[in-house]
């Protein structure tokens, strides 16, 4: 345990030791070191104690200092339970252990009364810290495929058994006093699981039963390949962007995490089912921190660039600065966010690229999170289309002042021009209809228009995406919930009532307007939603839901939920099916082909807040399905270069009919970025009738001869589509 605790660290040392003894041929740009500089300055200027997360074991000793001051007995009593939780969220368990007892002992002895109100509180924290031992005595220092992951089974049982052990007498204890206790009941079922005596063990009266996670439609497991492939990337919550970085034709993989010293990793993918840590030559070295990450080809040099968003949940203390990492072409990017004209300060995890204004170049919507004592206003960055910006948010009508969770724009209303979509922590969401130029030369206009198109709902939401599910040529919403505990999750599953903010599906009636169609689909559920992408698992060309769970806290062991998308009709949880319910945080998620076999395959970044709560990360490959799939690389000449926006209908001929199938050009849902090129199931389909482009640029292409099975690359303007070679290998592990 204590070597995990440290192991980021030392690679965090190592790497700042590389960088400062660099030769003059290290690949690391003036502006990188420059960008390193600043952001180990931000990091100095935190106050740590405004910081609940991130700095927890360096919050340790001066919570230690402070309890030694003469306090009054209940102000005393606080302070040592905040700092035995301190302990747990630093990973100090043995003395967070020994704290808890002792403050058992003193207040039963100081004042009897006030230990008795206090039991429950104590216990459950207590049960919390002896869970996260046995998480790192098993799921960390001996981490396996089947660590973690909802109903634990098999080699996913604890060895070091101590942990749970105790943590289920503490539970029984707890539930004794208070049966209705659903937060203890559910962590109950999960320590059973963890020692193996699910469900046999499990006091019938308390047991969440096996049904409860039984999956909606049969689907083959897919198997967490991370270790073998040279992706067992332990660490925080952080972004992940799955794009081919290098022209290879092959998916590459940018990783970042919230830690101010996390340094940011590249993967490239070799082609054999493995792949090659390159950041020490990415020119990367330095650049740390960073709660997600999206890309975009800003500067339209036919080449993928990264945005790196920094400060998310810090509050007054996330002044830290985005990052723009421009690909150089050669496998090194450069930090070009000074010379962009992007240099800004405030917490922010969630931004999208998008052309609004139809010029061919890509503009950039920033979502912060605004707090009544640091109000910080979202921004849209209009490109000068000379690889520089310039805020124009207010001017535009994007003068939105909230804690921002979530953006994502589309072209919701078919008008050619994207829109924008806001998910808060608290209060109505927006929907930013993009209203084309304003009066004044030059200028232009977004009006908020969700009260009317009835889509402001969850009121405490996070994650969100634009995605046609039912095909029908109209984008539609998904917006995720946050307002919950492990309780309300327990509750869910147990078919009792709750108060956990629940998901939203969002129809979109092709007239300005969305239907709530959360119960008719089957996702009226309680999911407490980070990371969030969309994909095509089956190829049967409709779009499934991935969903990574979580908030801050131990104790919110909750699964991460796949959703199938059953012909548009409804939506089916798969989570156990397909083996993919980590009960470890889920963030950064990206659907893709990571081994050229025409199936796409999720990566998900796992990860918490405070400092010891570090997870492995995931790579679940797609065993296969029979049906047909197409891939295209779309290409802008008068459009922006990566095509963002762009959509795209194919018509496929099924033997008994023929069906449309439409998607639309981007990284997908607003934490976690899937690729660019699009992957496309196609069913049943025997052949592929004709393709439809609607460019962002405005103009509509008409694409012929395109044979299924097969990727292409259509470049705007170009009659014919270009044949791309695509050489399929098996991921190691499968």
């Amino acid at each position: 345990m204590k070597g995990l605790v440290v192991r980021g660290v030392l690679v965090v040392a190592g790497a700042l030791a590389a960088l400062a003894a660099a030769p003059p041929s290290d690949p690391v740009a003036p502006s990188t070191r420059d960008m390193a500089a600043l952001l180990r300055e931000r990091a100095a200027a935190v106050d740590i104690m405004k910081l609940p997360y991130v700095v927890n074991d360096r919050r340790v000793p001066l919570m230690r200092a402070a309890l030694e001051r003469q306090r009054p007995f209940a102000e005393q009593l606080a302070l040592r339970f905040d700092y035995a939780t301190e302990l747990v969220n630093a990973g100090l368990i043995p003395e967070a252990l020994r704290a808890i007892e002792e403050l058992r002992q003193d207040s039963e002895v100081i004042s009897p009364e006030a230990a008795r109100r206090g039991a429950p509180l104590l216990m459950h924290l207590e049960a919390t810290a002896l869970f996260r031992l046995g998480e790192l005595q098993n799921c960390a220092e001996h981490h396996n495929r089947q660590s973690c992951l909802l109903p634990i089974r098999g080699q996913g049982v604890h060895q070091q058994r101590e942990g749970s052990t105790k943590a289920l007498e503490v539970l029984t204890r707890l539930l004794a006093q208070d049966p209705g206790d659903l937060r203890a009941r559910w962590l109950l079922n999960i320590a059973h699981m963890t020692l193996g005596t699910y469900p046999e063990k499990v006091p019938p009266a308390l047991l969440i039963p096996p049904a409860a996670f039984a999956a909606e439609h049969p689907l083959p497991r897919f198997p967490d390949v991370s270790g073998e492939a040279g992706l067992e990337i332990f660490g925080l919550s952080g972004g992940a962007i799955l794009d081919d970085f290098d022209h290879d034709g092959r998916l590459d993989l940018m990783t970042s995490s919230i830690g101010f010293n996390d340094q940011m990793k590249l993967f490239r993918n070799r082609g054999d089912g493995t792949f090659e840590d390159r950041t020490a030559a990415s020119g990367l070295l330095g650049e740390t921190g960073g709660l997600n990450m999206v890309q975009a080809d800003y500067d339209n040099d036919g080449w993928v660039d990264a945005l790196v968003l920094r400060g998310g949940w810090m509050g007054s203390e996330g002044k830290f600065p985005l990052s723009l990492l421009r690909n150089n072409g050669d496998g090194t990017f450069t930090d070009t966010t000074a010379a962009a004209g992007l240099i800004r300060f405030g917490p922010t995890q969630t931004a999208t690229w998008l052309d609004y204004d139809g010029d061919g170049w890509l503009d950039l919507f920033v979502g912060y999170e605004s707090i009544p004592d640091v109000p910080k206003p979202c921004q849209l960055f209009h490109s000068n289309r000379d690889g520089t910006f310039t805020e124009v948010g207010a001017a535009t009508g994007l003068n939105v002042v909230a804690f921002v969770k979530g953006v994502t724009s589309g072209d919701y209303d078919n008008d050619g021009r994207p829109d924008i979509y806001v998910s808060l922590g608290g209060g109505d969401n927006f929907l930013f209809h993009n209203d084309g130029p304003g009066a004044a030369p030059g200028s232009w206009r977004f009006t908020n228009v969700a009260a009317a198109a009835g889509v402001t709902e969850p009121k405490t939401s996070f994650p969100t995406c634009f995605f046609d599910y039912d095909n029908d040529g109209f984008l539609d919403l998904f917006v995720s919930g946050y307002g919950a505990m492990a309780e309300d999750v327990a509750a869910d599953y147990l078919g009792l009532p709750t108060s956990g903010e629940r998901a939203r599906l969002y129809h979109n009636r092709g007239d300005g307007t969305f239907e709530d169609v959360t119960r008719a689909k089957g996702l009226y559920r309680v999911i407490i939603g980070m990371g969030l992408n969309y994909g095509d698992l089956d190829n049967d060309g409709f779009l499934d839901l991935y969903v990574g769970t979580g908030n801050p806290y131990f104790s919110t062991l909750v699964p991460n939920l796949l959703f199938r998308n059953d012909g548009g009709r409804r939506f089916q949880d798969v989570t156990t099916a397909v083996d993919v319910g980590h009960l470890q945080k889920g963030h950064a998620i990206a659907f893709g082909d990571v081994d050229n076999d025409g199936d796409q395959d999720i990566f998900e970044e796992m990860g918490g807040a405070v400092f010891s709560d570090r997870s492995f990360s995931a790579l679940y490959a797609n065993p296969g399905f029979p049906a047909a799939w197409l891939q295209l690389e779309l290409v802008g000449t008068r459009s922006n270069r990566g095509a963002i926006g762009a959509r795209v209908k194919v018509t496929v001929d099924e033997g008994a009919g023929t069906r449309a199938i439409h998607r639309t050009v981007g990284s997908g849902g607003s934490f976690g970025a899937s690729p660019l090129r699009l992957e496309i199931g196609l069913g049943a389909a025997q052949r592929v009738l004709a393709v439809e482009v609607r460019w962002p640029g405005g103009g509509t292409q008409a694409v012929s001869g395109l044979v299924p099975r097969r990727r292409y690359r259509i470049t705007e303007g170009q009659e014919r589509p270009q044949p791309v070679e695509v050489k399929p290998f098996t991921l190691r592990g499968v």
